[in-house]
């Protein structure tokens, strides 16, 4: 899909800034200065992520809400604590443990990918 928006990308920018911070100013602080660096630098990281994974992510999570017959998170949420999705055969029960599985997977991706090694 084409973007409205000419060059750099959203992020582009994140990672330019990102970058800045830790080849630029992480290595000439230190103490508390440094620490809110790296913060900053791991959040900017998330940002990118998202950026990049996001729309996929939310695609393929609203359509496995849907399989699953729910309109959100928090309606799934009710229908796990509800018992609404209990089979006799483990079929709907398998079905939700794996789009959790890979719903956490997901999240991982964009918030710490290094988890997943």
């Amino acid at each position: 899909m084409s973007s409205p928006h000419d060059p750099p990308t959203a992020a582009q920018l994140a990672e330019a800034v990102r970058e800045w911070l830790e080849n630029h100013v992480m290595p000439n602080v230190s103490g508390a200065l440094q620490f809110h660096t790296r913060v900053a630098v791991n959040v900017l990281a998330m940002v990118e992520r998202e950026i990049e994974l996001g729309p996929e992510q939310a695609q393929r999570h609203a359509a496995g809400l849907g399989n699953l017959g729910c309109a959100d998170d928090a309606d799934l949420a009710r229908r796990i604590r509800a018992g609404e999705l209990d089979d006799d055969d483990g079929r709907i029960r398998a079905d939700v443990e794996a789009f959790v599985f890979e719903s956490v997977v997901d999240k991982l991706r964009v918030a710490n990918p290094k988890y997943l090694r």
